[in-house]
């Protein structure tokens, strides 16, 4: 009789060569075999392809997790996804993380999400969050995580040398990152809301989107904003087609761009544009896409063009905040004139800061986002690149700190505003550098009094009135233009041959239209 075979227990690495060999061919029983494992083996490890992927693509490899053998999820999962976020933008920013600070974080994350059940961020659970990730002992134990210069010094010597013999032109290499954007903030600060700040009628802002900024070393191609929210299709989207905005718009509940997100838009948007701008240019069709190292893109391998020619690079870990090029000023610089658009909005309306909260919507932020990501110039998309294409920083032109500018521009404005004279500089770049929604971002908490909630009624017009006919040959109110306003700005949102300037212009009229109205309500009070 034939002896009992001896169990066999795979790595992840294990798994994921077997997963190679057979999209090379090779057969079930001949893998079964090698590995000394059954042929359902072999089987289910094809069955949960995807999944063993996505896990190995979610860690560290230089941790040593291909060496693990099981791929135990978190119990609570949405948890997992936030503390990997969040210690991951620890270690981008050189940030000391002990496991005691790592332990209070997941508590209060635990609370803020309002989850349910009795957890406890106790060791125990602190070693199977390492273990998930990847993240090696060091970082446990309050081992600051600085930019690792020798690596990123070797790349950039790699790359310049690939850049040489794959005789790329600038045109031809491009950078993408992505960011976190607290959309709903203004700086409490900033504007005479000191008596509100008290009150439980303000909270800090939770609400996010994660926008993916993508442009070449010249910074004369900068593609749309791909842009992703938790919900598929907000309310404020209500009759906007996805395909008329001025971004690329998913829904995903994870903490940064998943890999099936990512996959697609570069597919389906990043090769077909960048061989539009190519082909317009007299180029070859042939480009690298420069990349972060975070978990959630695929291998190098599963992103490229039908015909190979446009594919991607990976920066190695623990470079970012030395040569990503995006991280060298280019997403502060959007989220600099995000936050700059958005007071002037602000001001611009002249309404209560509560109000002007309520209404705004992620639609608005969008298209705001949009707006400031276009005026993002040139030149400090191509300084960005200096240190990974030092021989293109020739034509980057004056060394121009555009956020010190908008800082300054903004301040003087704000300085001629009523109420807000005390305003100067160091205010500004204190708000635009805010990172996350700190004491100095508030909204409007859902606790409003009735007062609040008819004074914002006033604003925006409720589905009944929008029935108001129009009769040229009475006197238009402020209020009907609004809503006629608003008609148009919808009825513009559902087609799909309307230019983005089109409906900034229609933008900036509702919000004239919705400071007259202001106005005239101040003088009948």
């Amino acid at each position: 009789m034939l002896g009992k075979r001896k169990r066999v227990v795979l790595t992840i690495k294990d798994k994921l060569d077997i997963i190679k060999k057979l999209e090379e061919g090779i057969s079930f029983k001949k893998l079964s075999v090698v590995y000394g494992i059954g042929e359902s083996t072999v089987r289910d490890i094809k069955k949960n392809k995807e999944r063993i992927i996505n896990y190995a693509n979610s860690s560290d490899p230089t941790s040593g997790v291909s060496k693990r053998k099981s791929m135990k999820s978190s119990t609570y999962e949405e948890l997992d996804r936030v503390m990997i976020e969040w210690f991951n933008q620890q270690k981008t920013d050189g940030i000391p993380v002990s496991g005691t600070i790592c332990a209070k974080q997941a508590k209060f994350f635990f609370d803020a999400l309002g989850m349910e059940g009795d957890f406890n961020a106790s060791s125990g659970w602190l070693t199977r969050f390492k273990q998930r990730h990847g993240i090696p002992k060091a970082a446990g134990k309050g081992t600051k995580l600085k930019g690792d210069e020798t690596a990123a010094s070797e790349f950039c010597g790699s790359f310049q040398q690939f850049v040489e013999r794959e005789n790329l032109q600038p045109e031809q290499i491009y950078g993408a990152d992505q960011t976190g954007l607290f959309w709903k903030c203004l700086p409490s600060r900033t504007l005479t809301l000191e008596t509100e700040q008290s009150t439980s009628g303000c909270r800090s802002s939770r609400e996010r989107i994660i926008i993916m900024c993508c442009a070449n070393a010249t910074g004369l191609h900068k593609l749309n904003l791909c842009v992703v929210g938790k919900a598929k299709k907000p309310r404020a989207f209500k009759g906007t087609d996805l395909s008329n905005l001025p971004v690329t718009y998913y829904s995903q509940k994870g903490a940064w761009i998943e890999q099936s997100v990512f996959r697609q838009w570069f597919e389906k948007y990043f090769v077909p544009q960048v061989q539009k701008h190519l082909k317009s240019k007299g180029l070859l069709e042939k480009a690298v896409l420069l990349l972060d190292f975070p978990p959630a893109h695929p291998n190098e391998e599963m992103l490229s063009s039908d015909d190979g020619r446009i594919i991607v690079k990976y920066l190695p870990p623990n470079v970012t905040s030395l040569i990503q090029p995006m991280s060298q000023g280019v997403l502060a610089t959007v989220k600099r004139y995000y936050r700059a658009g958005l007071l002037q909005k602000y001001m611009d309306e002249g309404i209560d800061p509560k109000i002007f909260w309520k209404n705004l919507t992620v639609l608005d932020a969008i298209y705001e986002v949009s707006r400031a990501w276009n005026m993002v110039k040139s030149s400090t998309i191509t300084k960005a690149w200096k240190k990974l294409f030092p021989g293109n920083e020739e034509n980057s032109g004056m060394n121009i700190d555009e956020g010190a500018i908008l800082a300054a521009n903004l301040a003087t404005v704000l300085q001629n505003t009523e109420e807000c004279e005390h305003v100067d500089i160091e205010t500004i770049d204190q708000w635009f550098d805010s990172r996350s929604n700190d004491s100095s971002c508030q909204v409007l908490a859902d606790g409003e009094s009735a007062e609040d909630q008819t004074k914002a009624a006033e604003q925006k017009p409720s589905s009944k009135s929008r029935k108001t006919e129009l009769n040229p040959e009475k006197h238009i109110s402020h209020k009907a233009a609004l809503e006629w306003t608003e008609n148009l700005l919808d009825y513009l949102e559902q087609q799909d041959d309307m230019l983005l300037s089109d409906k900034l212009v229609l933008r900036r009229l509702r919000t004239i239209i919705r400071k007259k109205q202001k106005i005239q309500n101040n003088k009948n009070h």
